[in-house]
């Protein structure tokens, strides 16, 4: 359990982890057995019926109990659970093996972009799914489902700016409730035909594989809808912690989700013509519609749990370094974790309400939903192995063991959705593919302009060493004749110089030429400079290099401050860091340092709290006294350094142009921040 839950008490977050963990497989059973019988691959009768229903029981007993539940939830990192927190620990731990770690992070990118697609999906199939029972009830209302859903999905996402605390807490309750209604239903059915609970032998599932294994091939692509959301029980991991999660999974949730199919297939056998829509021609005809608005409400908190986990990835993202920065908004000032990102939140709508008018129908949707999920199952078990092979040292005996089965599942279940790429499957993997395009694009570009600065940039100790210590052009005119001198002595040398010593020559050529660049910059800055009191914050964005900001700064207003500090901010693959681990301070002399902020990718980078818990400075840090410089970069895609294309190049300048400003991701008080601009090409 995370020490962010560790006063709370088990069952409020067992009932916490109900309301928010197992709302979208809650809500499977809508539609999982639907698609399997409404499919028209399979024949109606008994035999198909116990093998199907076996199918779904193993489905969900080896996947989310084996898997997510025995296995993938002890790959925390430091509490955190999901793709990119896993991606972290895999990736830190083969740092050592830069071929092994680029493949491990492009495949964790590339399982974080379907999320996206699995997040336009997942309300998109849950809402419809509910809201079509309306056509159960009367066969007239069928009209009003598309209207109906958009309008619930719009309200849903207008109320995301307000945030979750209030209706958070009804989660959990309605969910129980939720689960016991289903669980009750079924039994209702079961009791008719006690003999369908014999479907949990996995004899009749291996029995249908062996006699139609072509027909059970196709069909996995529908029956691993009955796991949808299995990936939320790791993602929620850090919100609730393993204990709670296990104990919802195993007392409430999957009994209820096996009644329910139990009780679905008990109904089939006895009402063939209701596999059109089982669960909710099984619902009394009294109980019918009050189920149908209860459904709606499992639905909207199915989505909305999804859409906070989207909410929370992005902004994990953004601190990793993937995706440039947003405005984010902060819903419950005592919960961190409880963010609202306005771009995100109406583009999610945008192709929700796309997908809901495209696919018209939720069996429509369901062609589309089981790609990507399955995608990122069998990304997370490969991130798995390597997590449990590299970080935790198991021998890879074990490591294969531990994996294999899991793996050979979900690619099976991977392969037979690839059958539905063209009938809707394309969808999300357009979605995760734009996402991709735009996360490589970010952190690619990233380093062309890290590259640009490091190429033209120069060691910001020497050049502090110069500014403070040869603060008149004289002295500026001095030292750069006697440098020159020098160079053009050992331009000489290296002429002469055997061979064996050329290269330790020409090592100490380029050190008196950055000597010499220096110099002659020094002395167009420090032209009539002026030491004014107060406390300059540079943010710097690679270390050690002098910032666009304080060349500008110099050269047009002509003063430096009394006290200086140039803070990086470097996101680490943890995620959370401590205050003790928080700063790396570096004294530079004449009153400047070189501060490093460490955040982890959950942190809320602040600046200015994080400097204000500095002890080494030897003055008063007054909030009130410091100016904030940043360096306002207009980047220009021209081609000039090799590494992307010229159309992602222009993407990223794009990108950068429309970035969120550093001021605010980073909690610099407006009124005291100054910008100061600069061209980069890449």
């Amino acid at each position: 359990m995370s020490k962010a839950h560790a006063k709370s008490s088990v069952p409020a977050l067992t009932l916490g982890a109900i309301g928010v963990v197992y709302g979208d497989i809650g809500t499977s059973v809508l539609y999982s057995v639907k698609e399997v019988f409404n499919s028209g691959h399979v024949a109606f009768n008994v035999a198909n019926i116990y093998g199907v229903l076996s199918l779904f029981v193993w489905t969900i007993t080896i996947i989310v109990s084996l898997k997510y539940i025995s296995l993938v939830l002890r790959a925390d990192n430091k509490g955190e659970g999901g793709l990119i927190a896993m991606l972290a620990l895999a990736s830190s731990a083969v740092k050592h093996r830069p071929k092994l770690h680029a493949v491990i992070m492009t495949m964790g990118i590339f399982g974080t972009c379907l999320f996206y697609g699995d997040g336009v999906i997942t309300p998109s199939i849950s809402v419809l799914s509910a809201v079509e029972g309306l056509t159960v009830v009367s066969p007239r209302l069928h009209s009003v489902v598309i209207p109906a859903t958009l309008t619930i999905l719009f309200l849903l996402f207008f109320v995301q700016k307000f945030g979750t605390k209030g209706i958070g807490k009804l989660f959990g309750p309605v969910m129980v409730l939720w689960f016991l209604l289903i669980a009750g239903i079924g039994v209702y059915h079961i009791q008719h035909n006690v003999e369908i609970l014999r479907a949990i032998n996995p004899i009749y599932a291996y029995q249908f594989v062996m006699n139609n294994p072509t027909l059970a091939f196709i069909i996995l692509g529908a029956v691993v809808l009955c796991v949808t959301g299995g990936e939320a029980l790791y993602a929620d991991m850090g919100h609730f912690g393993k204990k709670p999660i296990r104990i919802a999974w195993f007392s409430i949730v999957m009994p209820a989700l096996l009644l329910n199919y139990f009780g679905q297939g008990a109904f089939l056998l006895a009402n063939p013509d209701g596999k059109s829509n089982p669960f909710f021609l099984m619902i009394p005809d009294a109980m019918r519609m009050p189920m149908v608005v209860m459904a709606t409400l499992a639905t909207v908190i199915a989505s909305q749990a999804l859409i906070s986990g989207v909410f929370s990835i992005t902004k994990q993202a953004v601190q990793l370094g993937f995706l440039p920065r947003m405005r984010i908004v902060y819903t419950n000032v005592k919960e961190v974790g409880q963010v609202y990102i306005p771009a995100i939140n109406w583009g999610l709508f945008i192709a929700i309400a796309f997908a809901v008018v495209m696919f018209k129908s939720s069996g429509a949707l369901a062609a589309a939903y089981g790609i990507a999920v399955c995608t990122d199952m069998l990304i997370t078990t490969i991130l798995t192995f390597f997590v449990i092979r590299y970080a935790w040292k198991y021998p890879l005996l074990l490591c294969i063991a531990a994996t294999s089965l899991f793996f050979v599942v979900d690619f099976l279940f991977w392969a037979s959705n690839l059958l539905k790429l063209f009938k809707g499957g394309w969808f999300p993997l357009l979605l995760g593919g734009v996402m991709f395009v735009l996360m490589i694009t970010w952190r690619d570009g990233r380093n062309l302009v890290r590259i640009a600065h490091t190429t033209r940039q120069i060691n910001l100790k020497n050049f502090l060493d110069d500014l403070f210590g040869s603060f008149t052009n004289k002295r500026l005119q001095i030292a750069l004749e006697s440098t020159q001198g020098k160079l053009e002595k050992l331009t000489q040398d290296i002429e002469n110089a055997p061979l064996e010593n050329i290269q330790e020559l020409q090592n100490q050529q380029a050190l008196l030429q950055e000597k010499i660049l220096i110099n002659q910059r020094c002395q167009v800055l420090f032209e009539d400079i002026k030491k004014i009191k107060g406390i300059a914050v540079f943010m710097v964005s690679e270390v050690d290099i002098v910032p666009v900001a304080l060349k500008q700064n110099l050269k047009h207003n002509k003063c430096l401050h009394e006290y200086n500090i140039f803070v990086t901010v470097n996101t680490l693959e943890t995620p959370w860091v401590g205050l003790s681990k928080r700063s790396e301070v570096t004294y530079l002399g004449h009153n400047c340092w070189k501060v490093v902020l460490n955040f982890g990718f959950k942190n809320d980078p602040d600046v200015p709290d994080s400097l204000k818990h500095i002890q080494q400075f030897n003055f008063d840090f007054d909030p009130a006294k410091v100016s904030y410089f940043l360096s306002h970069e207009a980047v220009v895609a021209s081609g000039s350094i090799k590494g992307m294309a010229l159309w992602r190049e222009k993407l990223f300048a794009h990108m950068h142009r429309n970035a969120g400003t550093a001021a605010e991701f980073l909690k610099l008080p407006s009124n005291n921040v100054v910008e100061m601009g600069a061209k980069v090409e890449i």
